[in-house]
């Protein structure tokens, strides 16, 4: 389904919104989500603008946004769309407050609105391996050391990119060899090239996989043939600009979230805007978060 979520009635008209929802949701027809029976029929409420439906099977009743990010939001579906087409359009992301003013909704809802915006576009951990010449490398992302203790309040992260492939990021409590390895074996083929800087972490990869090449940052040396970690440097930068351009500070708590919306505009980053927030609205399905 390629249609533009800024055209259509589904952007004015809640009932459309619904409607668009469910036929997102199920192309083949509506299915209980208690008991995935096949056969249901809508009813006739009044006063409600969503399309209400029951199981034939089961008895229960249901709706299209009923086992997805939106079950329980008192917020518009129509801005919903909304929210999602401005959050997967921005390059570096677009800050709670600036949602809370173009929606008219409170920066409370704007905030917990952008989380499950973020929840959705997490990639899935059965969405296969990286392959061919991945890049490797780690960053910290935070608050300024401390002078007088020496101590940092930074996190760190670790990335690893596919050369023009999908990225994919993750907190890392402690930069240990154990810790990168275990990230590396559980997202990376055996057959892959890896790329990284000379950090003693990545020792004994070659190991474990087709090779292991590295570039000596310290001596001034960035790239040699295609042995080089530009690119995996290059997603650092653009999200070391997102977070402290657009959002300032970010906690440790969130920062798994954070990190989830810009792999996922990296991703898809050779699609239309239309294209990208379809591909986020289709990560509703399944999940739900809590603002607790």
């Amino acid at each position: 389904m390629s249609e533009n979520l800024l055209v259509g009635k589904h952007l004015s008209d809640e009932k459309a919104a619904y409607d668009y929802l469910a036929k997102l949701r199920w192309p083949e027809g509506p299915k209980c989500v208690h008991c995935g029976a096949e056969k249901v029929y809508k009813l006739n409420v009044a006063n409600v603008k969503r399309t209400v439906l029951k199981c034939g099977k089961c008895r229960k009743q249901f709706s299209a946004t009923v086992g997805t990010i939106f079950e329980d939001s008192h917020i518009p579906l129509t801005k919903w769309f909304m929210a999602m087409q401005l959050v997967c359009s921005s390059k570096k992301g677009m800050s709670a407050h600036q949602l809370h003013r173009m929606l008219k909704v409170t920066y409370k809802s704007a905030w917990f609105m952008e989380h499950r915006i973020r929840y959705m576009m997490t990639h899935s951990p059965f969405s296969g391996k990286l392959g061919g010449i991945v890049e490797a490398d780690e960053t910290y992302i935070g608050g300024k050391e401390k002078r007088a203790t020496g101590r940092s309040k930074k996190t760190a992260v670790f990335a690893l990119v596919q050369r023009q492939g999908h990225v994919r990021s993750f907190v890392v409590h402690r930069v240990t060899s154990k810790n990168l390895r275990e990230i590396i074996r559980e997202n990376v083929t055996p057959e892959t090239r890896m790329m990284t800087d000379e950090y003693h972490g990545y020792r004994g990869l070659k190991k474990e996989f087709a090779s292991h090449e590295t570039v000596n940052h310290s001596r001034g040396h960035y790239v040699r043939g295609e042995v080089t970690t530009n690119t995996i440097e290059g997603y650092f930068s653009l999200l070391k600009r997102g977070l402290n351009g657009t959002y300032h500070h970010v906690s440790k708590h969130h920062l798994h979230r954070y990190l989830a919306e810009f792999d996922f505009r990296y991703n898809a980053r050779t699609e239309d805007d239309a294209t990208r927030a379809m591909m986020a609205l289709k990560g509703a399905e399944g999940k739900r978060l809590m603002y607790k």
